[in-house]
């Protein structure tokens, strides 16, 4: 029994071969006409198509259609619930020209879209419970052939793939197996499977906006969804969106034979009415560079800051706008409605659906640019400060229109804005309000003066305020007058008249209940005590205070005045009060900044011959710690701060050294790189009274825990190191020696062997500042002294490896100019490669030497062989008074060897790549078993050794691989 034909395909084929077989013309033009649709218009729109597919069935069934993708071995399969397939579909499925669906609001059912699925398979078929229906690349081939005649001829010449899949339909012997959907689109990959995956979730949620009877689309086992939550509202995907549909009737004018119908298309020419949906994002990353949706995407750019998606008419690949009549007619009215999108979104958002100045990016663009704001200018959108909303071209806006400057102005400025000014609303006819602006509307205006303070306060909260454009600000004083402009007056505090200042004095005081520190910004002058700190009589007093305590003045009420508002004062304008006058416990007076508090944490450090005094107990009861330590009074450490430092002028102690050593080196010797930059330091932060430290174990903690001490250790790259740690370093005493005597407890590798763990509980980072070591870098003379004399003590065993770090490391210093030879004695004894310390006296016979040429060692025995890094063996040498190696070592190879170049030796050459080496360029000697007489101190000896290099450079191996390490020796 053969497969149930329900939808009549045979008669169809049947139709369609006759044709053909009457007309191969015909044949051609179906199958270049299905070529193009794949490859051009089509392209890419496989998954459009079969979606607008199920919403058109969702449609015809009343309820949106639920869309699923899912892979079955190599079959992708697309099913959908709603109205299942028809005959009217399976012949709209088999035409290339036609659709099954003509009118309505569905945008398609079956037509010549459905031929995008050619790019994903040669034999699609559609299934539904009561049947389906197959294409076939193969079946057709086999059709055609068999006609005979001249459309088989045609069919041979044109090829396999050059026939029409989709005009000659099979009844499909499927069943639809999965309960949950109406229709089944099954196709046979011809393309991975994650590709087409990929498409669906590209484009899943811009359909989902796009058609509403498209309800949900599942694939890879997630599920999308559209949810109207109403007003407006939509969610999809998990991405919410404001919108606002739009519908409206084509006026016969705009049908007129010529520019309506022909533009409508075919299919459309019954259409009498549009409709269209606006809709914006509301996370970021939607417009404004989208396209033009009708329903489903076009080519066509928009730049708008919302989506549009519009019934207007389209050419066959349903990519690109027709234009004419109809379009022009929908686009402007569908912009008519964009202002009642507006008004949907919240007010603060409102401002960034108003299309940005540019210029068009289509033809579709222009006429919408020109249309939407044509819209937004006439109409009532804009959020108004006092309520209700405003029309741009009545509005007046403010730059920088805060919650604060609103709610002053809102019931003095008709036709406020609560959105601020942009060039997109001065094209919509808003005008601008700058400061200036706003200033000279002000001027003559009474209000009480807490209003003005309102003002002022929302003012000063403007983002990059010119002060310059406020010089016209209105401005109430005490005396009850509005003056233009702040420059000149003065704002009282409430402290002005508690301590008589000013009285008498004919001031321009600001009404107190306007007094704002916008004021100051705008050219007025501060009456209260801050303000007062830094007018000059202020400071005259203060500088002199010591001068006229001493000569028998009452300096009580400056130093009241200074310590009762200094607290109030920004600690950066301008000086401090160091000099101000205050009682020591003496019951003399010293400069504020000469005292330690009773109390204070510096006064258990120093000494008790210290030029620090120490502040009276009542000064301490009668105004505070903390407007004492404000002054300059010392609790801990004082730091000097210096901006612009230009030379060793702070006193501090060992400050010119510091400058000469760390600032403006010289070098150790001609040609070293000092590695520091010439000049002073863009800014000092520094560390005072160091020297002046009597109790060292007191003074680290309290070192160590002060934020403003750790701040002064620290440089900036590529500047000299600061001076508080350069000091420390050498002069701290930490557990009895410089901090540089001491490693850190956790350094590991050659330092741990040399050098002590520090004996105090102090945190990593500040023991690092301070020069505590933590490798074995040699800064100085004293600690290349340092580091020889600990390689030279027998107690200490140091491994072969921590010898040869340290050797390294005082050549390095050397080469870097932080050590001179000549500010270091040789020393007397020196640490060898086996580890043992034997003398260095050059009389000694043999005198230990320095190893400059590694293959020399297979001659010396290890206890008087002292190890560096290679290249490092000349300055070693000249540092320990020792002569090298080489100088005490010859050699004659007797063994026979074969000269091999290096390229033609295969371990060398693995070596060589293995660690992204070039081999060298000539031979090497290569020997079975290399012997070499070597004399050393006069004595002859034969060597079995595995490289020895010739004065002339010659290489001698039996192992190439070592070889080549001393081919690459320096």
């Amino acid at each position: 029994m053969g497969t149930p034909d329900p939808f009549g395909t045979a008669a169809l084929r049947r139709a369609v071969l006759d044709t053909w077989a009457a007309s191969p013309a015909r044949f051609r033009e179906d199958a270049n006409a299905e070529e193009d649709l794949v490859r051009g218009g089509y392209r890419g729109r496989w998954f459009v198509e079969l979606a607008q597919n199920a919403a058109d069935a969702g449609a015809a069934a009343g309820e949106p259609t639920r869309l699923r993708v899912t892979v079955h071995g190599d079959e992708l399969r697309v099913g959908n619930t709603g109205a299942p397939l028809d005959a009217a579909g399976v012949a709209g499925l088999a035409s290339l020209r036609a659709s099954a669906k003509r009118t309505g609001a569905t945008v398609g059912r079956f037509g010549v879209g459905f031929s995008a699925v050619l790019g994903l398979t040669d034999a699609p078929r559609v299934v539904t419970r009561d049947g389906g229906v197959a294409f076939d690349r193969a079946r057709t081939v086999a059709a055609v052939t068999e006609a005979g005649g001249e459309l088989a001829e045609e069919a041979r010449r044109r090829g396999p793939d050059g026939v029409p899949v989709l005009r000659l339909p099979w009844p499909a012997d499927d069943d639809l197996d999965d309960d949950l959907v109406t229709t089944e689109v099954r196709l046979p990959l011809t393309v991975p499977a994650d590709d087409a995956l990929r498409e669906v979730r590209d484009q899943a949620r811009d359909l989902l906006l796009a058609l509403p009877w498209l309800g949900s689309v599942e694939v890879d086992g997630r599920t999308l969804e559209r949810v109207d939550e109403g007003g407006g509202r939509l969610v999809v995907g998990g991405v919410g969106w404001t919108t606002l549909p739009c519908a409206g009737d084509l006026p016969a004018e705009v049908l007129r034979e010529g520019d309506g119908s022909a533009a409508l298309g075919v299919e459309d020419r019954e259409r009498t009415t549009w409709e269209g949906l606006w809709a914006v994002r509301d996370a970021p990353g939607g417009p404004p560079r989208d396209t033009l949706h009708a329903p489903t995407a076009t080519a066509e750019t928009t730049t708008l800051p919302a989506r549009l998606v519009v019934t207007v008419p389209l050419d066959a690949d349903r990519r690109h706008v027709r234009r004419g009549r109809v379009t022009d007619h929908v686009l402007r009215a569908a912009s008519a409605h964009y202002p009642d999108l507006v008004v949907r979104l919240d007010p603060d958002r409102r401002t960034a659906l108003v299309p940005a100045p540019g210029l068009p990016a289509s033809e579709v663009d222009a006429t919408l640019r020109e249309a939407v704001p044509a819209a937004l200018g006439g109409a009532p959108w804009l959020p108004g400060a006092a309520g209700p909303d405003v029309v741009p071209s009545r509005a007046v806006a403010l730059d920088d229109p805060t919650p604060g400057l609103l709610a002053a102005l809102a019931d003095t400025l008709d036709g406020l804005t609560s959105a601020p000014f942009t060039s997109a609303l001065g094209d919509l006819g808003v005008t601008r309000l700058d400061p200036a602006a706003l200033a000279d509307r002000l001027v003559g205006l009474r209000r009480p003066p807490s209003w003005w303070h309102g003002v002022y306060e929302a003012l000063a909260g403007l983002e990059a305020l010119d002060p310059a454009e406020l010089a016209a600000l209105p401005v109430p004083l005490v005396d009850g007058r509005l003056v233009i402009g702040a420059r000149g007056v003065l704002l009282p505090g409430p402290d002005v008249a508690q301590a008589g200042l000013g009285e008498g004095l004919d001031l321009r005081l600001v009404h107190s209940d306007a007094a704002h520190p916008l004021l100051v910004t705008l050219g007025a002058r501060r009456a209260d005590g801050p303000g007062l700190l830094d007018e000059p009589e202020v400071r005259e007093a203060v500088e002199r205070s010591v001068d006229d305590a001493d000569a028998g003045l009452d300096v009580g009420p400056i130093a009241r005045l200074v310590l009762t508002v200094v607290g109030e004062r920004d600690p950066g304008a301008g000086p401090g009060f160091g000099a101000l006058a205050l009682p020591d416990d003496d019951g003399g007076y010293r400069r504020a900044d000469e005292l330690v508090l009773p109390d204070g944490a510096l006064r258990a450090v120093l000494g008790d011959d210290s030029p620090i005094g120490v502040l009276a107990d009542r000064a301490v009861a009668e105004h505070g710690r903390e407007a004492l330590r404000a002054v300059g009074v010392l609790d801990g450490f004082a730091i000097v701060l210096d901006d612009e430092p230009t030379g060793p002028d702070h006193d501090l102690d060992d400050e010119e050294t510091w400058w000469a050593e760390a600032v403006d080196p010289e070098p150790a010797h001609p040609g070293a790189d000092t590695g520091a930059l010439p000049g002073p330091p863009s800014a000092m932060t520094a560390v005072r009274d160091l020297d002046l430290v009597a109790d060292w174990p007191a003074a680290w903690p309290l070192l160590a825990g002060d934020r403003a001490v750790r701040a002064a250790l620290v440089g900036l790259p590529g500047e000299p190191v600061p001076y508080t740690a350069w000091w420390l370093a050498r002069h701290g005493d930490l557990a009895g020696h410089r901090p540089g005597h001491w490693r850190l407890p956790g350094a590991t590798g050659p330092v741990a062997a040399l050098v002590d763990p520090v004996p105090v509980d102090l945190d990593p980072g500040f023991l690092t500042a301070v020069g505590v070591r933590s490798d074995l870098t040699v800064a100085d003379p004293d600690e290349a002294a340092d580091l020889l004399d600990r390689l030279a003590d027998p107690a200490r065993t140091v491994p072969p490896g921590a010898a040869l770090a340290a050797h390294s490391a005082l050549a390095d210093a050397v080469v870097a100019g932080r050590v001179d030879v000549a500010d270091v004695d040789p020393p007397v004894r020196v640490r060898t490669a086996d580890g043992s310390v034997v003398d260095a006296d050059p009389a000694r016979d043999p005198v230990p030497v320095v190893l400059d040429r590694p293959w020399l060692s297979v001659a010396l025995d290890p206890g008087r062989v002292v190890p560096v890094a290679p290249g490092a063996a000349a300055t070693l040498a000249d540092l320990l008074d020792l002569p090298v190696a080489s100088e005490t070592v010859h050699g004659e190879v007797r063994s026979p060897g074969t000269p091999t170049a290096w390229t033609a030796l295969a371990d060398a050459a693995a070596w060589a790549a293995a660690v992204g080496w070039e081999l060298p360029d000539g031979e090497v000697v290569v020997h079975e078993r290399l012997r070499v007489a070597v004399s050393v101190a006069g004595e002859v000896r034969e060597v079995f050794g595995h490289v020895w290099v010739t004065d002339d450079g010659t290489v001698h191996t039996d192992d190439p691989a070592r070889a080549l390490l001393a081919a690459r020796s320096p």
